[in-house]
């Protein structure tokens, strides 16, 4: 009889269940092979994406030159000289099969951004209220009430894809994006929210401002935010963005972050 019929003897190195499919390998280039867990954004795809990208770091660093975790799959990076496309796929193969079979949500970094909203900071604030019926205070009210999960980060360097807002303050992009966003700023996309680390353009409606550097080359670890963190947003005034502004500058603040277990 399969094991179908008798579920209570497989084991983690089993096929898995209809929760947890086979992954989908796709070929990116001659360097690129793309990992697929699932079809659908959400935060169980998501974490096995981070339990899988992890867990590749550490057992095929000899194969594998660069792992880029996104919202439900992995962007590995190697060198065809040194391992095969094939190889490297049994051996992530073997990495999946020894993952448990479900994904539990791993305790993440809490990462608390303050941000000064509406006025100059955020010039669509009003907007957004207008869209959802809102007034202002609710839509900030709306915004800083949740835990933000960070399925991902692209774009630009650090641009965190943030998964948890309210529906009820998404808001349609811009029909014409604006061709200098300022560093720090938070935006609202559809129904997703963002923060972009450095001036850039961008077409989301802008909500606030934060005074912290989610993007620093010079420091030993230039992303303030990981993939698998969650964010909390705290609203600031004017005169609180200002003074941590020059602080950052100076490089005398720094993010408050509520570390997992066995973070360093």
């Amino acid at each position: 009889m399969t094991s179908r019929v008798h579920p209570r003897r497989k084991t983690p190195r089993d096929t898995p269940t209809v929760g947890t499919p086979r992954p989908r390998y796709l070929p990116v280039g001659e360097q690129g092979l793309a990992v697929e867990l699932g079809d659908t954004v959400d935060e169980e795809v998501n974490a096995r994406v981070q339990l899988l990208a992890a867990a590749v770091a550490q057992q095929l660093s000899g194969d594998v030159e660069e792992v880029v975790p996104t919202y439900r799959s992995l962007l590995l990076f190697f060198d065809p000289l040194r391992v095969k496309r094939s190889l490297l796929v049994r051996r992530v193969e073997k990495v999946f099969a020894a993952l448990p079979e479900r994904a539990a949500l791993r305790r993440s970094r809490v990462v608390h951004i303050p941000v000064c909203y509406g006025g100059e900071a955020g010039p669509d604030l009003d907007f957004v209220a207008q869209h959802g019926a809102l007034s202002p205070q609710e839509v900030v009210a709306l915004h800083t009430g949740a835990s933000y999960r960070v399925y991902m980060l692209g774009f630009t360097p650090g641009f965190p894809y943030l998964g948890g807002m309210s529906p009820r303050i998404a808001a349609p992009r811009l029909d014409q994006p604006r061709p200098r966003i300022p560093a720090g700023t938070v935006g609202i996309a559809g129904e997703q929210t963002g923060i972009y680390p450095v001036e850039s353009p961008g077409g989301w409606r802008l909500i606030g401002r934060t005074p912290l550097r989610l993007f620093d080359w010079t420091r030993p670890e230039p992303f303030l935010l990981r993939a698998g963190d969650l964010l909390r947003f705290h609203a600031i005034e004017a005169d609180a963005f200002h003074d941590l502004e020059r602080r950052v500058a100076d490089d005398h603040f720094s993010a408050d972050v509520d570390r997992a277990e066995g973070d360093a």
